[in-house]
């Protein structure tokens, strides 16, 4: 992994930052609370780009398919608000966040925003039927330790095993911070990761994840282009898929987009031979309100578990014994 060596000697800063937190979380300086319903958290350790929503999506469809009443409790990044609110899929990026407005409209499940993560399960319980089975699903939750949690789900690659501490590097945490997980969870395309992750000392559960580009078809070239943390696995995806792509543009994770900058794609697309622009659905998102002077595709990310009804029923039995302890 690349380090960013001018950084390196902030590196012990950071790390002590941490520490600092780890004393103030054990003397109840900070905090904990917790939601009268179970939450199960999905998170990381670096920043960004470890598929954490698409993750979020898969598991709140597969615990409604067991009847179980499941919400998502989100920061909602970049709104304009801190107020809890309940997300409408209609809504804008500044209203709700982008993640959050795309686990709305895929999920199937309410999606609740809070810049506490607990003032967002507050609201939720408030809409949640007596008698009703229900879990929160808390988004990007690894690192927000204000909210108890039954469940951490980590997910983790290869790539992160071999990265720094911020701002030296791209972990948040070090790696000993997996010791809290519960879960952990891998591409399925990097078996040798679960390998690495077990020379640790990891004893959990390890979940191997299925990523599924949904491409669609294209008779002409494209000019590709995405404001995500890891644009090179879209493009890359792109390009395996057999698709034309005849230029790419790189905008910083969760690029708030204009008339403008979608003008100026049209142009360059034009000018590199492109008749259509591709995208991902978090930037489709941000595209709302706009008006494209050329079609703009759009690209899925699907995330399956494999064997994923023997993870569910561990992960539900856990949270059982978790509640009642």
């Amino acid at each position: 992994m690349r380090l960013r060596p001018l950084l390196a000697p902030l590196t012990p800063l950071y790390r002590l930052g941490l520490a600092l937190r780890e004393r103030r979380l054990a003397s109840g300086k900070e905090p904990i609370r917790k939601l009268k319903f179970p939450v199960i958290s999905i998170g990381n350790l670096a920043i960004g780009g470890a598929g954490k929503t698409p993750m979020a999506i898969a598991l709140a469809k597969a615990l409604t398919a067991r009847d179980f009443h499941v919400d998502v409790l989100s920061r909602g990044y970049g709104r304009s608000s801190k107020a809890a609110a309940r997300v409408r899929p209609e809504g804008t990026e500044d209203e709700f966040g982008d993640e959050p407005l795309l686990i709305a409209s895929q999920a199937g499940v309410p999606v609740y925003v809070a810049a506490q993560r607990y003032d967002a399960g507050i609201l939720a319980e408030s809409n949640i039927a007596v008698g009703s089975r229900a879990l929160h699903i808390l988004d990007d939750g690894f690192q927000h330790r204000q909210l108890h949690r039954d469940i951490d789900i980590l997910l983790l690659s290869g790539r992160d095993l071999e990265d720094h501490l911020l701002p030296a590097g791209n972990l948040r945490e070090a790696l000993h911070a997996a010791d809290r997980a519960h879960v952990i969870a891998i591409r399925a395309v990097e078996p040798e990761t679960e390998s690495k992750i077990r020379a640790r000392g990891w004893s959990g559960p390890i979940w191997r994840l299925h990523r599924q580009m949904d491409i669609p078809p294209a008779d002409a070239p494209v000019l590709a282009f995405c404001g995500i943390a890891r644009p090179e696995q879209f493009f890359d995806g792109l390009r395996e898929a057999g698709m034309d792509v005849a230029a790419t543009k790189t905008f910083r994770d969760h690029y708030s987009y204009t008339q403008e900058v979608l003008d100026w794609l049209a142009d360059r697309a034009g000018r590199t031979g492109a008749s259509a622009l591709i995208t991902t659905e978090k930037d489709v998102v941000r595209l709302r309100g706009l008006k494209p002077a050329l079609p703009v595709l759009t690209a899925g990310l699907r995330t399956e578990i494999q064997d994923e009804s023997a993870a569910i029923e561990w992960l539900l039995s856990h949270v059982k014994a978790a509640a009642e302890s």
